[in-house]
């Protein structure tokens, strides 16, 4: 059976290449979404849009909180990580 294995799962390993490959998009979009300094940036484009008028201070407030509650869910999930002891 141990070589009859890998030759049945020979067909697999395209559909499995694509799973792996989605797994580490999906890590790297999460990186860079929950990023402290991402996070920074967005919140100075929205100043910077805000000075040049071309968002409302409602905007510019709801986009800021939106940018703290992601940025604030973040830390939680990594306190809840350091509370189970996962990483």
């Amino acid at each position: 059976m141990g070589l009859l294995k890998p030759l049945l799962g020979w067909p697999l390993l395209p559909v499995q290449g694509v799973v792996r490959l989605a797994q580490l998009i999906q890590q790297q979009a999460e990186r860079e979404l929950y990023d402290p300094a991402s996070v920074r940036r967005e919140l100075e484009q929205i100043q910077r849009a805000l000075e040049c008028g071309e968002i409302s201070e409602a905007e510019a407030a709801q986009a800021e909180q939106e940018a703290a509650t992601r940025f604030t869910q973040r830390l939680g999930s990594r306190k809840a990580y350091a509370d189970t002891g996962e990483d």
